[in-house]
């Protein structure tokens, strides 16, 4: 059969005998080499990749509202896409499921890296879905410089938590967001409240800027803190402290028992000198342990004493409107600046007006005025 196959690219009045620089065969019809055309033999992890069901927005609307898993996490993804075709579908699923949002608890979880904020989350999240409840953690990574992905890779720290079904975990990297919590994070919340999670905790990066961004997302706000590694000092921090609930000691089990009780007292004697972040509540540090369980029960009680608290003074629904104007002034600030900085004109002018400046030829405020006026000009046209 192969010695009367002619190619295509065989010119027609092209002789037999001709010789060419290449020899095509006919490929063979049932196996090759010991591989059968068929796929069944093949072990799942070299078949060919389907492509995922594109879905409508009424698809990831009826699945969240199920609490199924995996549309959850593909309509985060599409919140956390910068496609504008992503974008409009993600907002228009916001839209359809916001009526169910708003019921559970926010927690926003704070403290210098070491201090067993992950430690804390998972058995802290263990014990609340032992109490029949369902939790979400969005775990705020830093952003590698290199891969622009997340590098502490909170999940593969939190093991058992991450194994229970009705526990969700998402890290995500912050993206060089100021305080490591970008805007999408709080719509990730939303999403997260209509699926029906009972309790989001919110943890951050915990470098000494990411809790002004989390305050501004949550109900309750705590800070770790632990003993023995110069923390004290970190937490006398007037800025930081001024932000929190509730101080916790974490590490307090073994010989570090005596050592986190004295930095509790110590904690609460500070605390008498500032402001309380919460109006009407009072800020007191507390002891736990991730590793003996010890003192997290009472953590859960005193924040839904918190939360009872605060709805029947007025508190917790003042603090949750205040954060929703901001909400929409911080995506106006977003908006305005990826207009600015997406001008095709802005990008034509930027190079140069930053010579300038390195050159000494240009002050920082007149590249400002510069690049400002050319983009006022732009609107005009």
């Amino acid at each position: 059969m192969t010695d009367t196959y002619r190619p295509d690219w065989v010119p027609n009045d092209a002789k037999e005998t001709e010789t060419f620089a290449s020899r095509v065969m006919r490929g063979v019809d049932e196996m090759h080499d010991g591989l059968m055309t068929s796929t069944k033999h093949l072990a799942p992890s070299v078949l060919p990749v389907k492509r995922r069901k594109k879905l409508t927005v009424a698809d990831y609307v009826r699945g969240i509202e199920q609490g199924d898993r995996v549309i959850l996490s593909r309509a985060i993804t599409l919140v956390e896409s910068n496609n504008p075709d992503h974008f409009a579908i993600a907002q228009q699923v916001l839209q359809s499921v916001l009526s169910r949002t708003g019921n559970a608890l926010r927690i926003g979880i704070t403290g210098v890296p070491g201090a067993g904020k992950s430690s804390i989350i998972e058995a802290f999240g263990n014990m609340l879905i032992e109490a029949g409840l369902k939790v979400a953690v969005l775990a705020v990574d830093p952003t590698s410089q290199v891969t622009k992905g997340s590098i502490l890779g909170d999940k593969t720290r939190m093991e058992t938590l991450t194994k229970h079904p009705n526990a969700y975990i998402r890290p995500s990297p912050a993206g060089g967001t100021l305080g490591g919590v970008a805007r999408k994070s709080r719509e990730t919340m939303l999403l997260c409240e209509a699926a029906g999670y009972d309790v989001i905790l919110v943890e951050t990066v915990g470098v000494g800027q990411s809790e002004v961004t989390v305050r501004s997302m949550v109900d309750f706000f705590m800070l770790i803190v632990l003993t023995g590694a110069g923390d004290e000092l970190q937490g006398i921090k007037k800025g930081v402290m001024e932000l929190a609930d509730a101080i916790v000691v974490n590490k307090a089990d073994g010989d570090n028992l005596k050592r986190a009780q004295i930095a509790r007292s110590d904690y609460n004697r500070m605390l008498h000198y500032i402001r309380p972040a919460t109006e009407q509540w009072e800020t007191k540090a507390y002891t736990c342990s991730a590793v003996t369980k010890s003192g997290l029960l009472e953590l859960w009680e005193l924040i839904q004493t918190f939360a009872v608290q605060g709805k029947e003074n007025g508190v917790f629904y003042k603090r949750r409107q205040n954060q929703s104007l901001q909400w929409v002034r911080d995506m106006i600030d977003e908006h305005l600046h990826n207009l600015f900085f997406n001008n095709i004109v802005i990008q034509g002018r930027m190079g140069e007006v930053e010579e300038a400046v390195l050159a000494g030829n240009m002050s920082e405020s007149q590249a400002v005025q510069e690049l400002v006026s050319v983009f006022d000009q732009t609107l005009l046209k």
